[in-house]
């Protein structure tokens, strides 16, 4: 069949540069999206670095702790002294009283150390300026809100489905991945996008479903960078990256990756991925969904 697009490598140089330029700017944003992952989430136990505990205080929560203690000692934990977060932390311990905040210099450190972004200009996060608002972070640390979730949740489909939309567009024009992997390879980010949204939901009801985050949130980064190399190399490098020494290094990964990939194990991963399948389906009728009614059921009790 015909060819009906113009491969990168033939359009003219405006159009690269316009393509280049936002691939550009893009992995930047990506770069320092991870970056902020790693000064967020990644300080949840008060580590640095990413890890299963982390995605778990984050969305499920510490239910050892409150809300506060994990954060003084997990992301906020650069923000005062060792002695200002014990003196907090003792403060909530004694059962966080308004007497006490005021008397024991709690609220002087409060004052001192957030409010600085803590306070009733800032949009999404809590205002310290009020003892209401710090009162209820001293309960149980039980993650990300459904309210929290949801607004996030949003934000990320709308925005990230965009940025994906473009760089998809912009890597359909090349001509070294054959059109199948092509689909795939554009396709994919959304599964991962929403698989990614998903376990944030789903490891708030259950920590055993924060592998899934880490899962989701790599496929979701290895398509952006195949596609993102793949682009630039074509655009820019072609005749040395698909025609010279990496082209003839290329070819023999190429058919390489097709003598693994037979029939017979496209068939076996094509079994795998049915089982897993059927096991999620299981797990969500037999313990997701329940803990989704109870948690329903819990919150329209009367109270009284």
């Amino acid at each position: 069949m015909a060819q009906k697009y113009i491969p990168l490598k033939d359009h003219d140089a405006p159009i690269k540069v316009l393509f280049t330029g936002y691939l550009c700017a893009v992995g930047i944003g990506y770069l320092f999206a991870l970056v902020q992952i790693l000064f967020t989430h990644g300080m949840a136990d008060g580590k640095f670095g990413l890890s299963i505990d982390d995605i778990v205080y984050s969305y499920y929560g510490n239910r050892s702790g409150t809300v506060l203690e994990t954060k003084l000692n997990g992301s906020m934990k650069e923000n005062a002294t060792e002695k200002q977060r014990f003196q907090i932390i003792q403060w909530i311990r004694d059962g966080a009283e308004l007497e006490e905040y005021k008397s024991s210099g709690v609220e002087k450190i409060i004052e001192e150390r957030c409010t600085l972004c803590h306070n009733k200009e800032a949009s999404g996060i809590p205002d310290f300026s009020k003892f209401e608002t710090l009162k209820a972070l001293t309960a149980e640390d039980e993650g990300a809100t459904f309210s929290s979730l949801t607004r996030v949740s949003h934000i990320h489909l709308f925005g990230i489905s965009f940025i994906f939309m473009f760089v998809g567009l912009i890597f359909s024009f090349s001509e070294t991945t054959a059109t199948p992997f092509k689909c795939i390879a554009i396709g994919m980010p959304y599964v991962f996008l929403i698989a990614d949204i998903l376990s944030w939901w789903l490891t708030k009801i259950n920590p055993m479903f924060a592998w899934l985050v880490v899962f989701a949130g790599t496929g979701m980064g290895a398509s952006f960078m195949f596609m993102w190399v793949t682009s630039i190399l074509e655009m820019w490098l072609y005749q040395y990256a698909y025609v010279e020494e990496w082209g003839v290094l290329g070819q023999k990964v190429r058919e390489t990756f097709a003598a693994i990939f037979t029939q017979e194990r496209r068939d076996r991963s094509k079994a795998l991925v049915q089982t897993l399948s059927q096991k999620l389906l299981t797990v969500w009728k037999e313990q997701l969904y329940p803990a989704i009614k109870g948690l329903f059921a819990k919150d329209s009790t009367p109270k009284g």
